[in-house]
């Protein structure tokens, strides 16, 4: 491709924006851009620089042809986000109260834990592997 194209976010449907925005801000700390509850909002990710996290209404969705998950199929969405001390953002976390529910353990490629959110959406934080084969 001869286009630089970049990744600048992504949008989950949820069934309640308010819910949502109390969630990924007071618990996990992102920041919110832009609140068109009880429709939209937008929230950034890693400063000013980071991407965004888009909360879409279902009824909102609905109107463009979405079609409502089960848990399950909600549970197949995976956030992926990465820092560089996951232990540290491990504790953080649990003093702030946010439930962890698969806690910090290592995969071949990466370190990770994974929490579901409010509508059991994967929110998985990891620390990469840079280096090792």
């Amino acid at each position: 491709m001869g286009v630089k194209v970049r990744m600048e976010g992504l949008t989950l449907t949820v069934a309640d924006v308010k819910r949502s925005i109390d969630y990924y801000t007071n618990q996990l700390g992102f920041l919110l851009e832009w609140d068109a509850a009880p429709q939209f909002a937008l929230l950034r990710i890693g400063g000013p620089d980071g991407g965004t996290l888009g909360l879409l209404h279902w009824g909102v969705a609905r109107k463009e042809g979405a079609l409502e998950m089960n848990a399950m199929q909600a549970r197949a969405i995976h956030v992926e986000l990465s820092t560089d001390d996951l232990d540290a953002l491990y504790a953080e976390l649990l003093a702030k109260g946010v439930r962890i529910d698969v806690p910090p353990h290592d995969e071949p490629w990466e370190r990770s834990m994974t929490a579901f959110d409010p509508d059991g959406y994967s929110v998985e934080f990891a620390q990469g592997r840079r280096g090792r084969q």
